[in-house]
């Protein structure tokens, strides 16, 4: 009687980019491994390498492989030692009339207004403040992987924040946040990783990804506020050596 022999799973492609400017770090050069989220095994991959450190983009999951730097360090959130801190509290209670709501991961013409006066405020020097409907599309389309968007409304139904989301097999990633930046004062970047974090101790799921810390780029340095904090080096996973906030 002959046997039937499972489907064997196809190799995973690696590549590595060429040397281009650092975009956090002035006077460095990035290079990256990476490679493609593609066919059935998209939703495994992304999670076992969300693990070894990689970062999600569209349909490329990545890691610095950065000469002579090791400044991004990958970091997450173990959800069931977390606890807010004073100023965390302050802002849910500021934020206590908005809602967070799991949506599908489809673009809408009300994210891409939003996410277009994000970065037209934050980042109007970059690449993605030039991006039309179709390129936001394409960011949030492509390399779904158990994927889904995050939208805060306040009290009037307003759209004042989204994250674009991964969920993973022992947690959660987020991918990409964007939100009202004429609303500073309500920190709605930490109000959507809380609620995040929250969403995750609910599931039972142990972790939350926040992608690299740069000790030294603004940019990065609020996701030293999420404390405890584990960051993944030579030997694994371990606790951050970084003061809790009040």
């Amino acid at each position: 009687m002959s046997v039937i022999q499972p489907p064997q799973r196809p190799l995973q492609q690696f590549f590595r980019s060429g040397p281009m400017p650092c975009p956090y770090l002035p006077g460095r050069v990035e290079r990256k491994l990476f490679t493609r989220l593609i066919g059935p095994y998209a939703t495994e991959v992304n999670s076992t390498l969300s693990r070894a450190g990689f970062r999600r983009s569209h349909d490329i999951v990545y890691r610095p492989v950065c000469p002579n730097c090791q400044a991004c360090v990958p970091v997450r959130v173990p959800v069931a030692e977390f606890v807010p801190s004073r100023s965390q509290r302050r802002v849910l209670k500021l934020n206590a009339g908005v809602t967070l709501a799991e949506r599908p991961a489809y673009a809408t013409s009300e994210q891409y207004r939003l996410f277009s006066l994000y970065q037209n405020s934050r980042h109007g020097d970059s690449d993605m403040a030039r991006m039309a409907m179709g390129d936001f599309a394409a960011m949030v389309d492509e390399g779904r992987a158990d994927t889904s968007l995050l939208e805060a409304r306040d009290e009037r139904g307003q759209l004042v924040g989204c994250m674009l989301t991964d969920r993973l097999a022992d947690g959660y990633s987020a991918v990409y946040s964007f939100y009202d930046a004429a609303q500073d004062r309500r920190s709605l970047g930490t109000f959507m990783i809380l609620g995040l974090i929250e969403r995750a101790r609910l599931a039972g799921m142990p972790y939350v990804y926040l992608g690299y810390w740069i000790a030294h780029s603004r940019k990065m340095a609020y996701k030293a506020k999420f404390h405890p904090l584990e960051c993944l080096g030579e030997d694994g996973w371990r606790t951050a050596d970084i003061p809790a906030e009040e």
